[in-house]
């Protein structure tokens, strides 16, 4: 009986204070997950000013000041005790909560390893304030009459002093406030109706106005990530099966060596999601830069029954109801933002700052009628009959493209005879080197404008309205002929595949069985013959004619855990645009290749016109722009 009695007496309920330096472990983990969860906080409670004060890099000292509607006397005692929160009420409420903290441990962990203060005041009269501190082993609340304008000031002095073992692992003060500058830089672009103000040891770092006009918008992320981030950018807004994303996505060509610059927020939460990640990804496939990482300010909003923020205690991560809508959504929308990448694009000068280009051939414009004009032969592949059979097919869609090959005599790009003025629209009668560049005529210069001549037979020199533009001749006709290909391929009706002489057997888990049989129709889709062996053997039976050569079991790998994860897999098309990008580049032309002047008018027409010809296949750029103002800075003009 003796021994039943102490067996029974090891289970015992935790004291208060431990019991909330155990979440603390959770919830704090340095200065800025103390800034964070009290930024939220002061979002929660309406406010149009959040003030931040940083000392020490927050090992001394965080204070987060708003004008928020406050917290009454009688719910003070409360605010820094455990589970306790103003923003749920039942699970209705915690199924489509919209509020950024809902738990109700955010204050109770961070009262517990530091010394806090909280005043509030939820009247305008500011002598009708508050103070609360949680006090003693119990952390009992203690509460005094303490001035205060409306709103509330919660100050977090010397953190970790009572867990030393916490505390010794804080970095150094620099590295400490770079943490809480990134979170506060995260909940500043996620609310730009709010001002913002940071401070470290009483210097001014962040002083930010609120304005929710397109500009105000452009300005504060140009104060928070530079004015690079705003001008490489191109501003997406899309909606969709009641889910709505808009922000601003980076060029390819303005990419960074980290992912520091990566902002998504759901319903005006920041998050930081795998689901997110590969979608973003699988979008910049084939345009970004080996080891580059794209750059981006996303916003999602949907409805919020159909989220999930409450998987994670930082609430970083969210989990969608409808994962494969959500992915689907995301990678087409960037995938089409970025497909329209084309010189095309590119923004037209003032008319007033437009310098005007001189005649190439002579000074005065020749009339009309008489201009030599000129019209791009198509590059397109050959034709093809019936549907897409495979890697001979395609290797013979090269054959258009072979004439641009150094050893070959014929050329692909060639100037045609002019047609009759009477026939040809006015749209299409474009001169080859006008006198002047008029904004509103259908016979203005495009936007890559007209050749000039070649540089050691690499790069290709034009005018244009902006003044000169430089483009690589190789890296451009890649992308021509890769896009011509991936057209080509998605034209023809399905994938064809090629039966294994021998089916490759695959040792795989319990989880890739189920997901090979689960998704058996899309592994089919896919021009891939998968069957179930055993349970835990799968056979490759047949792979797609143009990955004949590929590696079968990390393809299928790769594949099934794409298919898990996030319901779609791009591994097969990905395979195949590698091969076809391998193909168009030995297809395209070489450096050294003399072009006549019509050859290159007419590789910069197809710039123009072809989607992502901003890059090469691998992410290179393939154009750049020195307008007047650039090159006359070089030569001191006008100064």
């Amino acid at each position: 009986m003796a021994e039943l009695t102490s067996a029974a007496g090891r289970i015992q309920v935790l004291d208060p204070r431990l019991a909330n330096q155990i979440a603390a472990g959770e919830v704090v983990e340095r200065p800025s997950s103390v800034a964070k969860e009290l930024i939220e906080n002061a979002i929660d409670a309406g406010s149009q000013r959040i003030e931040v004060d940083i000392e020490q890099g927050g090992a001394r000292l965080i204070k987060i000041r708003d004008d928020g509607i406050g917290i009454g006397e009688q719910d003070l005692p409360l605010a820094l005790a455990r589970h306790a929160t103003s923003k749920i009420t039942s699970l209705e409420d915690l199924e489509g909560v919209s509020s950024l903290g809902f738990r109700g441990e955010a204050l109770a962990s961070i009262s517990s390893v530091s010394r806090l203060e909280l005043v509030s005041n939820a009247e305008d009269d500011p002598r009708q304030g508050w103070r609360v501190v949680a006090e003693g082993r119990g952390m009992e609340a203690r509460v005094t009459p303490a001035p205060h304008p409306r709103g509330t000031s919660v100050a977090v002095r010397d953190l970790f002093f009572n867990t030393p073992a916490r505390r010794k692992f804080l970095r150094t003060e620099k590295t400490e406030f770079a943490h809480v500058e990134e979170a506060f830089r995260r909940q500043a672009l996620s609310r730009y109706d709010i001002g913002w103000v940071l401070r470290h040891n009483q210097k001014v770092v962040h002083q930010l106005p609120p304005g929710d006009t397109a500009a105000a918008r452009e300005r504060r992320i140009a104060s928070l990530l530079g004015k690079n981030f705003i001008e490489h950018a191109r501003y997406i807004e899309r909606e969709a099966g009641g889910l709505r994303l808009s922000g601003w996505v980076g060029l390819p060509t303005h990419s960074r060596s980290q992912a520091d610059q990566q902002y998504f927020f759901v319903n005006g939460r920041v998050v930081r999601d795998r689901l997110v990640a590969h979608a973003v990804r699988q979008a910049y496939r084939d345009v970004l830069y080996n080891g580059r990482h794209p750059v981006f300010v996303l916003y999602l909003e949907l409805d919020p029954d159909v989220v999930d923020v409450n998987v994670h205690p930082t609430k970083h991560e969210v989990r969608f109801r409808d994962g494969r809508m959500v992915h689907d959504f995301l990678y087409s929308s960037l995938h089409l933002c970025l497909a329209v990448s084309r010189p095309s694009e590119v923004a037209e000068p003032e008319v007033d700052q437009a310098p005007q280009a001189e005649s190439i051939t002579s000074d005065a414009e020749p009339p009309a009628a008489s201009a030599p004009r000129w019209q791009q032969q198509g590059m397109a592949l050959a034709e093809s009959e019936g549907r897409h059979p495979g890697a001979e097919r395609v290797r013979r869609f090269m054959q258009g493209y072979q004439a641009l090959h150094p050893d070959h005599e014929e050329t692909l790009l060639t100037p045609q005879p002019s047609p009759p003025t009477a026939t040809m629209p006015e749209a299409h009668q474009v001169r080859e080197a006008p006198p002047v560049m008029p904004q509103e005529d259908a016979t203005a210069a495009p936007p890559l404008g007209f050749a000039l001549g070649q540089l050691h037979g690499v790069y290709i020199l034009a005018q244009n309205a902006q003044g000169l533009v430089l483009v690589d001749m190789h890296a451009a006709h890649e992308r021509i002929v890769y896009e011509r290909m991936k057209q080509q391929w998605s034209a023809a009706q399905g994938i064809d595949a090629q039966p294994l002489l021998v089916p490759v057997s695959l040792a795989a888990s319990r989880s890739e069985v189920a997901t090979a049989e689960s998704e058996r129709e899309a592994i089919a889709q896919l021009g891939i013959e998968l069957d179930v062996a055993g349970p835990e053997t799968l056979l490759v039976r047949q792979l797609p004619a143009l990955l004949a050569q590929a590696d079968p079991e990390a393809l299928v790998r790769e594949m099934l855990e794409e298919l898990s994860r996030f319901g779609r897999t791009h591994q097969v098309e990905a395979r195949i645009h590698e091969l076809l990008s391998t193909m168009a580049c030995h297809g395209s032309v070489r450096a050294n290749r003399r072009l006549t002047l019509d050859e290159m008018n007419a590789l910069l027409r197809d710039m123009e016109r072809t989607e992502r010809s901003d890059q090469c296949n691998h992410g290179r750029p393939t154009w750049t722009q020195m307008n007047m103002k650039a090159l006359d800075r070089l030569f001191l003009r006008g100064q």
